[in-house]
Protein backbone atom coordinates (compact mmCIF):
# COMPACT_ATOMS: atom_id res chain seq x y z
CA UNK A 1 0.00 0.00 0.00
CA UNK A 2 0.88 3.10 -1.03
CA UNK A 3 1.66 6.08 1.65
CA UNK A 4 -0.67 8.46 0.14
CA UNK A 5 -3.63 6.16 -0.30
CA UNK A 6 -4.55 6.77 3.84
CA UNK A 7 -4.74 10.39 5.21
CA UNK A 8 -6.62 10.88 8.53
CA UNK A 9 -8.82 14.34 8.85
CA UNK A 10 -11.09 16.05 11.19
CA UNK A 11 -15.05 14.80 10.61
CA UNK A 12 -15.83 18.49 11.16
CA UNK A 13 -13.28 19.44 7.82
CA UNK A 14 -15.65 19.81 4.39
CA UNK A 15 -15.86 16.49 2.40
CA UNK A 16 -13.53 16.68 -0.90
CA UNK A 17 -13.42 14.07 -3.32
CA UNK A 18 -10.10 13.25 -2.89
CA UNK A 19 -11.05 11.66 0.25
CA UNK A 20 -12.03 8.93 -1.07
CA UNK A 21 -13.64 6.77 1.41
CA UNK A 22 -14.58 8.15 4.48
CA UNK A 23 -14.53 6.26 7.40
CA UNK A 24 -15.72 7.69 10.76
CA UNK A 25 -12.91 5.63 13.33
CA UNK A 26 -14.55 7.58 16.43
CA UNK A 27 -16.39 5.02 19.18
CA UNK A 28 -19.14 7.99 19.48
CA UNK A 29 -21.02 10.36 16.91
CA UNK A 30 -19.75 13.55 16.64
CA UNK A 31 -21.03 16.53 17.77
CA UNK A 32 -23.20 18.74 16.29
CA UNK A 33 -22.48 16.49 13.29
CA UNK A 34 -25.69 15.29 10.86
CA UNK A 35 -25.20 11.85 9.25
CA UNK A 36 -25.79 13.05 5.85
CA UNK A 37 -23.20 15.96 6.31
CA UNK A 38 -20.38 12.92 7.37
CA UNK A 39 -20.52 11.41 3.79
CA UNK A 40 -19.34 8.46 5.43
CA UNK A 41 -18.80 4.92 3.75
CA UNK A 42 -18.41 4.01 7.10
CA UNK A 43 -18.96 4.30 10.75
CA UNK A 44 -16.09 1.70 12.15
CA UNK A 45 -16.44 2.34 16.26
CA UNK A 46 -14.82 -1.38 16.73
CA UNK A 47 -11.73 0.05 16.27
CA UNK A 48 -11.54 3.17 18.15
CA UNK A 49 -10.19 2.96 21.35
CA UNK A 50 -12.02 1.34 24.20
CA UNK A 51 -13.52 4.00 26.67
CA UNK A 52 -11.67 3.36 29.53
CA UNK A 53 -8.29 3.76 27.31
CA UNK A 54 -9.94 7.04 25.31
CA UNK A 55 -10.92 8.52 28.91
CA UNK A 56 -7.37 8.28 30.66
CA UNK A 57 -5.65 9.71 27.89
CA UNK A 58 -7.99 12.81 27.54
CA UNK A 59 -8.53 13.39 31.07
CA UNK A 60 -4.77 12.99 31.61
CA UNK A 61 -4.44 10.05 33.35
CA UNK A 62 -1.34 8.57 30.69
CA UNK A 63 0.95 10.42 28.32
CA UNK A 64 1.11 10.07 24.75
CA UNK A 65 3.65 7.15 24.49
CA UNK A 66 1.73 4.85 26.47
CA UNK A 67 -1.83 5.50 24.99
CA UNK A 68 -0.15 4.65 21.62
CA UNK A 69 1.63 1.77 23.09
CA UNK A 70 -2.12 0.60 24.53
CA UNK A 71 -4.08 1.75 21.47
CA UNK A 72 -1.58 -0.39 19.52
CA UNK A 73 -2.20 -3.44 21.77
CA UNK A 74 -6.43 -3.08 21.08
CA UNK A 75 -5.81 -3.03 17.67
CA UNK A 76 -3.76 -6.36 18.09
CA UNK A 77 -6.68 -8.03 20.08
CA UNK A 78 -8.99 -6.60 17.61
CA UNK A 79 -8.22 -7.64 13.86
CA UNK A 80 -11.72 -8.09 12.62
CA UNK A 81 -12.31 -4.21 12.29
CA UNK A 82 -8.32 -3.82 11.37
CA UNK A 83 -9.02 -6.13 8.59
CA UNK A 84 -12.15 -4.39 7.17
CA UNK A 85 -10.18 -1.33 6.98
CA UNK A 86 -7.42 -3.26 5.13
CA UNK A 87 -10.41 -4.47 2.63
CA UNK A 88 -11.01 -0.46 1.95
CA UNK A 89 -7.39 0.17 1.33
CA UNK A 90 -7.05 -2.51 -1.21
CA UNK A 91 -9.57 -0.76 -3.08
CA UNK A 92 -8.24 2.95 -2.76
CA UNK A 93 -7.52 6.28 -1.31
CA UNK A 94 -8.72 5.93 2.75
CA UNK A 95 -9.65 9.05 4.59
CA UNK A 96 -10.08 7.95 8.71
CA UNK A 97 -12.22 10.34 10.23
CA UNK A 98 -11.98 11.56 14.03
CA UNK A 99 -13.75 14.42 16.24
CA UNK A 100 -11.00 15.42 18.75
CA UNK A 101 -9.40 18.85 18.19
CA UNK A 102 -5.84 17.57 18.32
CA UNK A 103 -4.56 16.89 14.48
CA UNK A 104 -1.42 15.47 15.64
CA UNK A 105 -1.54 13.13 18.91
CA UNK A 106 -4.87 11.45 17.99
CA UNK A 107 -6.52 8.23 17.98
CA UNK A 108 -6.94 8.26 14.12
CA UNK A 109 -2.80 9.48 13.34
CA UNK A 110 -2.26 6.07 15.79
CA UNK A 111 -4.17 3.89 13.86
CA UNK A 112 -2.97 5.22 10.36
CA UNK A 113 0.54 4.48 11.39
CA UNK A 114 -0.36 1.12 12.38
CA UNK A 115 -2.48 0.38 9.24
CA UNK A 116 0.83 1.53 7.32
CA UNK A 117 2.83 -0.84 9.03
CA UNK A 118 4.91 1.40 11.18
Amino acid sequence: MRKADLQIKRVYAEAAPQDGARILVDRLWPRGMKKEAAGLALWLKEVAPTTALRQAFHQGGMDWEEFRRRYRAELDANPEPVARLREYLHKGRVTLLYSVHDEVRNHAAVLAEYLRGG
